[in-house]
This record gives C-alpha cells, sequence and structure tokens, in this order.
C-alpha cells in the first residue's frame, strides 16, 4: 500500500497539469445557425477577410420582426434562470449591470459594452440583433463562464474607472479567468481606456471592436505590449466609423509585427450594426483564448 499512494498522487498531478495546460475552447452553441456566410475575399494569412453580408437574407429572413426579433431557432431563452440585474458600489459609483453566468469561479469572462444611446439591457436583449447576444449569454453560462452587460456614466475617463472597477470586482471573484471586453460603436473609447490604462491593460486578455472606432495611442499601451488580441468587425457601408479608416489602423498593427495577434472581418454591404449582429461570437473568442497572453 504504501507505494501506491506516491504513484496515484503522481498521477493526480500528472492529469492536473495536463489540465491546466490546455486551452479552454467553447462548446458549440448553434454554430449552424451564426456561422459566416460565404467569404469573398482573404488576406494576410486569414486575418483580413471580407465576409457576403446581405441584408435580404441576414435581417430579413432572419427576423421574424425585422431588427427587432429574431425567429424562434435563433434563441434559447432558458438562460434567463441564470441571469441577475445587479448594482456593484464602488469608489467609482454604483454600477448597475446585468450578469450571466458563474460569478465566482468562472473560467472565462465576456463584457459588452454599448455604444451612443445604449444601456446595459442592449448587451442582454434575447431577440434583437439577430438573437447573438442571446448566442453570448448561452455560450458563458453552457461553459463555465461569466457575460456582464454594464451600464456607465460616459466613454471618458469616469466611464473608464467604472468598468475598471467592475472587471477588478469580478476579477477577484474568477481570479483565473481569461477576460475579453467587446465594444460597440462608441463603446469603443472605453476599449481603448482599458487597454491604456496599467492595471487593466495588464489584466485583460482581448478586445473585439464592433463597428467602433480606432485609437493611436494603444501602441504605447500595456496592452499593446503584451500582444492582446484584438478583433475588428466593421460594416463596408458604416456611416458614423468608415471602414477604410478602420482597415488602415488594421493594418499599421500589422505594420508594427505581422504575427501580431489580430484579426479584421469586413461585412461587405453591411453597415454600422451589422458587426454587432454578425460576428460569430464562439469562433472569435476561440481563436482569442488561444493566443491570449
Amino acid at each position: 500500500m504504501a507505494f501506491r499512494l506516491p504513484l496515484l498522487t503522481s498521477i493526480f498531478l500528472l492529469f492536473s497539469w495536463l489540465a491546466y495546460g490546455q486551452t479552454l475552447s467553447l462548446k458549440p452553441f448553434k454554430d449552424d445557425l451564426f456561422a459566416y456566410p460565404a467569404t469573398l475575399s482573404s488576406e494576410n494569412n486569414g486575418a483580413h477577410t471580407v465576409i457576403d453580408y446581405r441584408e435580404l437574407r441576414d435581417i430579413n429572413a432572419r427576423d421574424e420582426v425585422p431588427e427587432r426579433r429574431a425567429h424562434a431557432q435563433y434563441v434559447d431563452i432558458s438562460v434567463r434562470k441564470m441571469q441577475q440585474d445587479l448594482s456593484l458600489k464602488t469608489d467609482a459609483g454604483s454600477i448597475r449591470h446585468v450578469a450571466v453566468g458563474r460569478t465566482q469561479g468562472a473560467a472565462i469572462i465576456v463584457l459588452y459594452l454599448h455604444g451612443q444611446g445604449g444601456s446595459r439591457k442592449q448587451g442582454v436583449d434575447d431577440f434583437t440583433f439577430g438573437g447573438n447576444f442571446n448566442r453570448i449569454k448561452n455560450l458563458m453560462a453552457g461553459n463555465s463562464g461569466l457575460y456582464l452587460s454594464p451600464d456607465f456614466s460616459d466613454f471618458g475617463d469616469t466611464g473608464a474607472a467604472q468598468i475598471t472597477a467592475l472587471i477588478g470586482h469580478y476579477a477577484e471573484q474568477s481570479p483565473n479567468a481569461k477576460i475579453f471586453v467587446a465594444c460597440g460603436s462608441m463603446g469603443g473609447a472605453l476599449c481603448w481606456k482599458l487597454a491604456a490604462h496599467n492595471d487593466m491593460g495588464g489584466r485583460i486578455d482581448g478586445l473585439l471592436l464592433l463597428g467602433s472606432l480606432w485609437d493611436e495611442s494603444f501602441f504605447s499601451s500595456p496592452a499593446f505590449k503584451r500582444r492582446v488580441p484584438v478583433f475588428f468587425g466593421q460594416g463596408s457601408k458604416d456611416p458614423v466609423f468608415p471602414v477604410e479608416k478602420q482597415e488602415a489602423f488594421f493594418r499599421s498593427i500589422l505594420a508594427r509585427s505581422k504575427s501580431y495577434p489580430t484579426r479584421f472581418v469586413r461585412f461587405e454591404t453591411g453597415t454600422h450594426g451589422t458587426p454587432i449582429r454578425m460576428t460569430d461570437w464562439r469562433a472569435t473568442l476561440n481563436w482569442m483564448l488561444s493566443k491570449a497572453p
């Protein structure tokens, strides 16, 4: 019996080490419905792709009520039983937010920061944007993750301080979690501020810019130095943030480092809200998990 205990202990440690070394990969959820349409072109070894987006197919045929209610097959509202509307008291003020999934011991944390005129409710609406927010909720709930959709005061320093406090709180509750921040439209200003923040730039593991803006200060940020993965989703007919400028910024990242983990998905003929509707959360986050520092 004396020789068996060290052997069993060694086996346990070996399997624990192997489990720790494995990269988290999100399990599928309605992948066939949310997969990208045809790829029109690809360059930079797949880092830049152009997707065949069509409003008649990707909005009118996907939604029971266009832009308001996705068809039932795109959603699973049973995830609502894991959803809480909360308020967190911090030095930056009380932060109202919706949490879906594990508020402690999460393996992955994803935040969605809304744009101008939005609120925490946008990021948890099950039926708008073709059901894509319902998908990220289910992906987090089904993969021991946490999804957060917060309110914040502005897109400046106050808002950044609030999001920093929110991330800090949940990072303490889930110290081993990978943390990814998705920013829609003007919310991108907060993504770049987090990247530049000494604490957050050293803590977050990926940024998703969805129909959003660019910021040259990223190149001097802690996040850039850590090679934090950056994903860009942009409609080719975005009237708010021109796709050409966002593409130029994406290419400037690669110009500084050809191997930098960044991807750009251009939805041809898509407009401002198209990336929020069309971005494949699972494919993007699995890529980011494989590249996270």
